[in-house]
């Protein structure tokens, strides 16, 4: 992110009322990430990719009730992955969370899944176990007191949770696409917080918007650096269905007070950060999907809060691509 008198990285537990968890089977290359929100939040929604997989999404339209979304999972395994967030429903009727119908507490959970198949275990998917182990991870953390060069809590960027199974530059296997994860960060503009968190598995290959440096994505048929995914989508030029297996779903958390109707714009602008570093973007082969979360009552301008948030989350997708570290299916990324 550009330097600027104005923005500072702040740590991930600056932002009241947002806990992080992650649960993940190693082995079969899948995982959840949850965000629970003390108290609820307020939620809009942007999907601009063909194929997303989800759940209660419904629930952000400004047309629905104006009720509070107690969580936000987000998951591998493809729509049955969706299962995960019976294990966060669990989780929070446990606590006494939830809308209050009159009869029983029903908390209110939104989800999206990328697709991570392909790697590790088709068979293995996240379940309501997981789901509730993310949680359960999510309570156990505690603050940073260390701000550092990543100011997020502890653990939370590179292959785990919902990023366990991610990868980029998929179009021509697995066998060349480079390895990416979860990217979690945070700054402050003033008393305006806002944090983005990101599950990166695109099928295009990813750029630095500050340098146009391509730091992932589909590897050259020799062997050494990158290969071009839109010069390969457009030398393939006729209808297939090689593209499956992608989607970069993410969310934007902010402690300023905002409507659904507003929400859903901000979640819209950030989407600029998804055009910026990822290409190709938004094809029928991606769920691309961004959540905009409001819990906080800072009064903040729609137009600030989205160009901002655009900015937070490029950042986030540039941390999904670690350098220390490397699944033996996948290449590192740098």
């Amino acid at each position: 992110m550009r330097d600027s008198d104005l923005i500072k990285e702040i740590p991930l537990t600056e932002m009241k009322r947002l806990r992080i968890g992650n649960a993940q089977d190693e082995e079969a290359k899948t995982g959840v990430t949850v965000l629970l929100f003390d108290g609820g939040a307020t939620v809009g929604v942007d999907i601009s990719g063909g194929g997303p997989a989800s759940r209660e999404t419904p629930l952000t339209s400004p047309v629905t009730a104006d009720n509070p979304i107690d969580a936000i999972v987000f998951s591998g395994g493809s729509a049955y992955g969706l299962a995960a967030a019976d294990g966060v429903m669990r989780y929070l009727e446990e606590r006494g969370i939830g809308y209050d119908t009159g009869f029983a507490k029903v908390p209110l959970v939104c989800q999206s899944c990328i697709y991570d198949l392909g790697i590790g275990s088709a068979t293995v998917r996240p379940d309501a176990r997981m789901g509730y182990a993310a949680c359960m991870d999510a309570e156990r953390r505690r603050p940073d007191t260390e701000p550092g060069q990543n100011a997020a809590l502890p653990g939370l960027c590179g292959s785990l949770g919902a990023g366990t199974g991610a990868a980029v530059g998929k179009l021509c296997g697995m066998e060349r696409a480079t390895k990416t994860g979860l990217g979690v960060c945070a700054f402050a503009l003033g008393e305006l917080k806002i944090a983005a968190v990101v599950v990166l598995n695109a099928l295009g290959d990813i750029f630095d918007p500050e340098s146009g440096q391509k730091i992932a994505g589909l590897r050259a048929a020799a062997g050494e650096g990158f290969a071009d995914t839109c010069e390969e989508l457009y030398r393939l030029a006729r209808r297939t269905d090689l593209f499956t297996g992608n989607t970069t779903i993410g969310a934007i958390v902010t402690n300023g007070k905002f409507s659904k109707a507003e929400l859903t714009k901000i979640a819209s602008m950030t989407r600029n950060a998804y055009a910026r570093c990822i290409r190709p973007v938004g094809t029928l082969a991606d769920g691309d999907t961004i959540y905009a979360a409001s819990v906080g009552d800072i009064p903040a301008d729609i137009n600030v809060t989205g160009t901002l948030a655009a900015e937070v989350m490029a950042e986030a997708i540039l941390r999904a691509v670690p350098a220390d570290f490397c699944a033996p299916d996948v290449p590192a990324a740098r």
